[in-house]
């Protein structure tokens, strides 16, 4: 699917991962729509190094982190992406920083695009309180009760709050994602300017 190549150019996008267990489909083919649309990917975890991607359950390719979360400023960027895979976001919220990144970013207004079971560390972030969203299914009950409205749809993007927060619930959903978050990342970015 192409993106207009001037959407996001100029704009920093995070990917925040953990070291293991990152579906690999949710981080490459978003990372290759921001790429596409001119912005700039940059990969955070909570460790330096390498992280290992996960098809399913099995080990996929690795990838170089940019940079670890807990130095990271949520001001040097202008969106967040949080890809899936059942161990990543189990990790992510169970880590200080990441939380503590997550929760910047959303109390910030920025915005903020998170994929199957990554919903699980914006739980942990206290970001999805009266917001409207969608994740793997398997999450439901965990989203209301931290507050959420939870939706069976491909994607969904929730304005109840202080940014705009794109969400999906599978990898089969991915192009409605990118197309989504890219569309809202653009905007946001746009009104943050005027």
């Amino acid at each position: 699917m192409p993106w207009p190549s001037t959407t996001l150019t100029g704009r920093t996008i995070a990917f925040l991962v953990a070291p293991y267990g990152v579906e690999q489909s949710e981080l490459t083919s978003p990372w290759q729509a921001v790429a596409e649309s001119g912005g700039t990917p940059r990969l955070l975890s909570t460790a330096e190094g390498r992280i290992q991607a996960v098809r399913h359950h099995t080990p996929g390719d690795t990838f170089a982190v940019d940079a670890p979360v807990a130095g990271a400023d949520p001001a040097d960027y202008d969106g967040l992406v949080l890809p899936g895979g059942v161990a990543n976001p189990d990790h992510l919220r169970l880590d200080r920083s990441a939380v503590a990144f997550v929760h910047a970013c959303c109390l910030a207004g920025r915005p903020v695009a998170a994929i199957c079971h990554a919903a699980w560390t914006l739980i942990e972030a206290d970001a999805v309180r009266g917001r409207t969203l969608t994740s793997w299914p398997s999450l439901r009950t965990d989203l209301v009760n931290a507050g959420a409205h939870w939706v069976d749809e491909p994607v969904h993007v929730c304005h109840e709050g202080p940014g705009p927060l794109v969400t999906s619930r599978k990898p089969g959903d991915l192009p409605l994602f990118e197309d989504a978050f890219v569309t809202e990342f653009a905007h946001a970015w746009a009104k943050r300017r005027r």
